[in-house]
């Protein structure tokens, strides 16, 4: 099948790695907001533009992300065995998490400081003190998907035990839930999908329904919308590998998905409010269950179209994308306090936004890319969040270069 077979899955792993790098891409539109401060930093410069940009990545990041996760950690551990598989996601996943956020919330907390400062012409303003630390309140930031995952590994392993233990010899994933997944990925899987999505969006109580899933970034026990819609999404992704040639089907109507998936956003945009961020809580109404069923099936139908895109389009190798996606890892766990630094240092000059913004990738992007190349990619911590990389051989002079097997 064209796009996921060989030794890799390039098509994923660039979608992967760039949904991920999408991150920095939202989180530098905060500051650009209309209306109300929403964020630590707010620009001189408001942009309606970058808010429906917000919107438009805010429906389908995490969604792709997830169903990928699901996909690539059924792969893995049918490669590597129970044990192995753990010990893995130990290295790769919870390794990260416990190492870097620490350092991450230690400079996010010292750049919030200093924007505040800014702000206020050099010096901190009074304020209430920080919350005490409990489990509502614990701030895992922007690496609540590490999180996340881990308990998704461990209610996947604990479901497929009891699976196994049921249906030894495969005989009823075979005829039961292979079929299911087939029928619910076909031409109506937004629809079906969306379901689930909708339901969890419409019964959540205090719901700004402008922006979508809440985002689980603060407590040790995420809100229930996002379990459900993330879940629903890795546990698709982890039986979607069980016939990836599923994906062949997605690749084929990838650009029938990317409009429905437009105009459901445009549609759920009217629904929410407008292009500007809409802080009000809607009481639960035909409105409010109609926007929830837009956001959910404009999630799922831009899932399968870049899915699509890149198993129909982007299936074969480039070191490009594949280096931009061994240091998506590593740009998005570092990339907050960057972004918010820079946000902070351009915010008060009279710039348009459309020069901002860019400005602001392009700094964020060198300082990331270059501290992976010089400190990240061949050293332990690279070994840590992509496995093993040995530098390049230098070849002698008259000798051709070789290149080192990663």
């Amino acid at each position: 099948m064209s796009g996921v077979v060989g030794e890799r899955y390039h098509a994923l792993d660039a979608v992967r790695g760039g949904v991920l790098v999408l991150g920095v891409f939202f989180h530098a539109t905060l500051s650009f907001l209309p209306g109300d401060q929403m964020w630590l930093v707010m620009d001189a410069s408001r942009s309606t533009e970058l808010s429906v940009l917000f919107f438009t990545l805010h429906i389908f990041r995490m969604t792709v992300f997830f169903v990928l996760a699901g996909f690539f950690g059924r792969l893995l551990l049918e490669r590597l065995g129970v044990g192995a598989f753990v010990m893995n996601r130990v290295k790769r996943i919870a390794t990260p998490l416990v190492m870097f956020w620490p350092l991450v919330l230690t400079a996010f907390i010292a750049t919030l400081i200093w924007a505040a400062a800014q702000a206020n012409g050099g010096t901190v303003p009074d304020g209430p003190p920080p919350p005490p630390l409990t489990a509502e309140t614990f701030p895992l930031l922007h690496l609540w998907f590490l999180y996340v995952l881990l308990m998704f590994y461990a209610a996947t392993l604990v479901l497929r035990g009891l699976v196994h233990l049921i249906d030894r010899n495969g005989t009823m994933r075979a005829r039961l839930v292979d079929p299911v997944v087939r029928l619910i990925a076909g031409p109506l899987a937004p629809v079906l999908l969306a379901i689930p999505v909708a339901v969890a969006l419409y019964f959540k109580s205090n719901w700004m329904m402008w922006f979508g899933i809440p985002t689980p970034d603060t407590g040790l026990v995420p809100n229930t919308v996002a379990l459900i819609a993330y879940g629903v999404a890795f546990g698709f992704g982890w039986l979607l590998s069980r016939q990836p040639a599923i994906l062949e089907s997605w690749g084929k109507r990838w650009a029938l998905y990317l409009l429905a998936a437009i105009g459901a956003t445009a549609a759920a945009l009217v629904l929410g409010g407008g292009t500007g961020p809409v802080i009000a809580t809607p009481e639960q109404s035909l409105t409010t269950l109609s926007f929830a069923a837009l956001y959910g099936f404009a999630s799922w139908c831009w899932t399968i179209a870049i899915i699509g895109f890149a198993v129909r389009h982007l299936a074969g190798h480039s070191p490009a994308r594949r280096y931009l996606a061994d240091a998506s890892y590593w740009i998005y766990i570092v990339h907050l306090p960057i972004v918010i630094a820079l946000q902070t240092l351009i915010a008060p000059y009279q710039w348009p936004w459309f020069a901002k913004y860019p400005l602001i990738l392009a700094v964020a992007f060198a300082i990331m890319l270059a501290s992976y190349q010089l400190i990240v990619r061949y050293s332990w911590i690279g070994s840590i969040l992509n496995g093993k990389k040995q530098k390049p051989v230098k070849a002698k002079r008259g000798e051709p270069q070789l290149a080192a097997a990663e």
